[in-house]
């Protein structure tokens, strides 16, 4: 179904070509002068040089030409050229209608879907998630689903860092805790136990610990560095008790990220990788990209376009050790080969835009994806505290990101009891619920690249730009359809109705947008686009809402009509509060 806009331009480009101009002229946009008009074409601003004309001339020959036209209620010239267009009620009905038939409320499917990857979430196994790490997760969580209801086949990949010294260092700790566990006997030849030997709450003291010591104690560093080598090169022991590292992280992880409502389809980690990096060195060595400096082995991937510094890529440190750049190739290497991507998009902190410039420079170079695979990099801000500084707890220390949560979830329980008869129960699965949408709305109606303010009373807030407004506007519809049918309505039996009021062709206008705004929110990669859709319809049903009085109407066509209009923005809704990754409860 093709976007509104577009059909108007189409009917405005027929007008000037119909008076002599270019059809190309015709191009319509949402006014922004919406005291005026509803609609505005400025094409004749544009073709009074081309054609030596008054503009104004030229827009009064078009508007002619649009006289009676089924799209438009009116088309007024205005000097010194500007079209002035307001849309036709019954135009405006049959889009909806339209919509309201469609799988995806006018949405076009790709003929082609492209193979998607999004790397994000990048989740240390052995630690804890922080709340450095909500915004990847939210971000990449709702891109994927943007990306999937756009009809293409999105994989989802949290990207472990499960391998290296940290890992080393972990096995220290472990081995200086419980020396004597058979996973540290080089003669054990039996099965390994099946229960590990530490819980999720003991690996977080001993990661920790570990690696403050390792910076103190060159001697320690060295038995990390060497259960590093052993881990990596085999040995039966340290690769099962790494196993269980990795099982308890990962079931940890998984808890934490499913209370954000953030599901992987993948759980693969560096070390997936590691067998390849041999074959992949060989590679870039044999056919000339890599070579020695300093010792190190890099890949030159400067241009000449260039206009500042771009070093080389390094493959292997001087000591023949692999870096993040060599996992994150291979993982390339590995999703080309098993998946064939058409597009890999990674999220990361946006400090490391040159690390990626590199990596996918790197990747190009070497011919590790084809020359039409697309490699995106989104770069997002600091979630900072009311100071502007990177988020804290109150003694100063990284908030854990289960904290974070809990809080905003015991805030909104507050504000939910407040002044209301509720049982503690029915109030805390609400919580449970606006909680994720405060948290996340409050992420995503940032643009990615930008940081923002984590303000835990503006967040749980049921007015203004927030998660709970959303909500509450959600459940008022749901609250209005549940008494329609008490009332003995059936909404499959309602029909849509041209509108009776401005506020009523508002909202319809605002619902026509809904496809547009989805295309653009996926080929931009912006789920702030979303937000900002939503917020604008809940304004505009609210407003639709105080102003007509829906279930004392007594003309039944009418509240037939209405009620089939908030089923519809209902839906929309949902759609779109489900492509950011939470949902609304039946009551607040």
């Amino acid at each position: 179904m093709k976007k509104i806009l577009d059909l108007l331009s189409e009917e405005m480009g027929a007008a000037f070509e119909a008076a002599g101009y270019d059809a190309a002229l015709g191009r319509v946009t949402i006014s922004n002068r919406p005291d005026l008009c509803e609609y505005q074409c400025n094409g004749a601003m544009a073709g009074a040089k081309q054609y030596k004309k008054a503009p104004i001339m030229i827009a009064n020959e078009v508007a002619e030409k649009l006289v009676g036209n089924a799209a438009f209620k009116e088309v007024v010239a205005v000097a010194p050229g500007f079209l002035n267009l307001k849309l036709s009620e019954e135009y405006l009905l049959d889009y909806l209608k339209g919509m309201e038939s469609d799988a995806k409320f006018g949405l076009e499917v790709p003929q082609n879907p492209k193979k998607i990857i999004i790397d994000y979430g990048g989740a240390n196994v052995a630690k804890p998630l922080h709340v450095g790490h909500i915004r990847s997760a939210v971000i990449g969580e709702s891109i994927k689903r943007i990306c999937r209801y756009a009809g293409h086949d999105v994989i989802g990949d949290v990207h472990l860092g499960d391998w290296g010294l940290q890992m080393g260092l972990v096995i220290t700790g472990v081995q200086d805790r419980q020396p004597e566990l058979v996973y540290f006997d080089e003669n054990y030849e039996g099965e390994y136990p099946t229960e590990a030997p530490f819980t999720m709450t003991e690996l977080e003291e001993i990661y920790p610990a570990a690696s403050a010591r390792s910076k103190e104690d060159a001697e320690y560093k060295a038995r990390a560095m060497e259960a590093t080598f052993k881990l990596q090169n085999g040995v039966r022991g340290y690769r099962a008790l790494w196993k269980h590292i990795l099982d308890v992280s990962v079931t940890d992880l998984k808890k934490n990220y499913g209370s954000l409502n953030v599901e992987f389809d993948l759980w693969k980690g560096e070390s997936d990788v590691h067998d390849l990096i041999p074959d992949m060195v060989k590679y870039m060595k044999e056919e000339g990209y890599a070579y020695i400096s300093d010792g190190a082995l890099v890949v030159d991937v400067k241009e000449e376009t260039d206009t500042k510094e771009m070093p080389p890529c390094m493959i292997l440190k001087s000591d023949g050790a692999a870096l993040y750049n060599t996992t994150d190739l291979a993982t390339i290497l590995e999703r080309m080969n098993i998946y064939h991507p058409d597009m890999m998009v990674y999220l990361t902190d946006k400090r490391q835009d040159l690390y990626f410039e590199q990596v996918f420079r790197c990747a190009r170079k070497t011919k590790l994806v084809t020359p039409e695979t697309d490699l995106k990099w989104i770069g997002f801000g600091t979630m900072n505290g009311k100071d502007g500084k990177p988020f804290k707890t109150r003694d100063g220390g990284v908030m854990r990101l289960e904290t974070l949560i809990a809080d905003t979830k015991e805030e909104m329980f507050r504000k939910i009891k407040e002044g209301r008869d509720i049982s503690d129960e029915e109030a805390m699965q609400i919580a449970d619920i606006v909680a994720v949408a405060a948290l996340k709305y409050g992420d995503l109606s940032n643009q990615a690249s930008k940081d923002y303010i984590f303000d835990i009373d503006r967040f749980t807030s049921s007015e203004g730009d927030t998660g709970p407004y959303i909500l509450y506007t959600i459940v008022r519809i749901k609250s209005i359809l549940a008494k329609y049918k008490e009332q003995g309505g059936n909404l499959a039996e309602t029909k849509l109705q041209v509108a009776q009021s401005d506020a009523e062709k508002a909202l319809m206008m605002q619902l026509s947008q809904f496809n547009a705004m989805m295309n653009s929110a996926f080929e931009e990669i912006a789920p702030h686009k979303v937000c900002a859709y939503i917020y604008d319809l809940a304004n505009a049903f609210n407003h639709f809402y105080h102003d007509t009085k829906i279930l004392v109407e007594e003309n039944e066509t009418k509240k037939s009509g209405w009620i089939a209009l908030l089923v519809l923005t209902r839906d929309i809704l949902e759609t779109c509060i489900d492509v950011l990754g939470f949902s609304a409860p039946e009551k607040m």
